[in-house]
């Protein structure tokens, strides 16, 4: 363990890659920085003590994402009985200690939540959690997301759709002059009641200024066969992120959001489905008892000479 910003963190490293991850405080991954240049943003003010107000790292989100509401109330989710039970926005991981173990080489990190007597109450199941990184080379990020659940049989089938909140480091200056490109898609957002709008026919290819694209869902056609890619030349960098991975759970969308016009970050974010799906059904999952998925995505930083 290292100190950081007066916390016990975890440090991994290779070559001249760095990745700071925080078990103790949601399984969150603070940063990663390839020699002097950061590619996951953390703030040098963050607010341990309300850290699902950080606007960095990689919260997780989990067991639902985004916001699901009951008869217009923010924060609750029904279940196939009928009961109504409250249920955090993001759900409960993030705010949560996960149990940490490193890979023996040193390069890779599986922190690990499972059910206890606080998660039952919001959802009522038995589960194990994990999210592992790793670096597999000096530009590259793996990253599993593996649920299980760890009920037994005649118990009902658990339902979840979990995601990623990467905080990609990026002065707002040079958004207009930074690229998203997608594969195909179609985009949507959350209306006011919670709903999801009608679908827009996706472009290939956004610049990260345009306001079309704020806190948008760009819902996959499918298994990608492309990856998505960040393009930054006034920084030298493109980052591209690989959702077609061996064994997979299919991702269902990538949604885009910043905070304000002045933020220095902008977020690209794999999600497994859509806000509300445990109602609305667009991306909700179902593992039976016995039964685990996991949720693979890649990372790769290239950076340009002499940067």
């Amino acid at each position: 363990m290292t100190l950081f910003q007066q916390h016990e963190i975890v440090e991994l490293a290779q070559g001249d890659a760095l990745l700071r991850a925080a078990p103790q405080f949601g399984g969150r991954l603070l940063s990663w920085s390839i020699g002097n240049k950061p590619v996951i943003h953390w703030p040098d003010d963050a607010d341990w003590g309300r850290l699902a107000r950080v606007r960095g790292g990689n919260p997780l989100l989990f067991p639902f994402l985004g916001r699901h509401r009951v008869d217009g109330r923010l924060g609750e989710w029904r279940d196939s009985a009928g009961v109504v039970r409250a249920l955090p926005v993001h759900g409960f991981a993030r705010d949560l200690p996960f149990e940490a173990s490193i890979d023996p080489d040193g390069h890779g990190i599986r922190m690990v939540l499972v059910d206890n007597e606080m998660t039952r109450e919001p959802y009522p199941f038995s589960f194990r959690f994990e999210a592992a990184y790793r670096l597999a080379d000096a530009h590259t990020l793996d990253v599993t997301l593996t649920t299980t659940n760890t009920g037994d049989a005649p118990m009902p089938s658990m339902p979840y759709y979990a995601g990623h909140h990467f905080y990609f480091a990026l002065p707002h200056s040079l958004r207009a002059n930074t690229t998203l490109e997608l594969p195909p898609t179609d985009r949507h957002h959350q209306l006011e009641d919670g709903s999801i709008s009608s679908p827009e026919a996706g472009e290939r290819r956004y610049t990260l200024d345009d306001t079309r694209i704020h806190d948008r869902f760009h819902c996959l056609h499918g298994v990608p066969n492309e990856p998505v890619r960040i393009l930054c030349p006034s920084q030298g960098m493109r980052i591209e992120i690989d959702l077609n991975r061996p064994g997979s759970t299919p991702w269902y969308a990538v949604t885009t959001w910043t905070e304000t016009d002045t933020s220095d970050f902008y977020c690209v974010e794999p999600w497994l489905g859509l806000p509300d799906a445990i109602h609305n059904g667009r991306g909700l999952r179902w593992l039976a008892p016995g039964n685990s998925e996991t949720a693979a995505l890649r990372m790769t930083v290239a950076l340009a000479t002499g940067r």
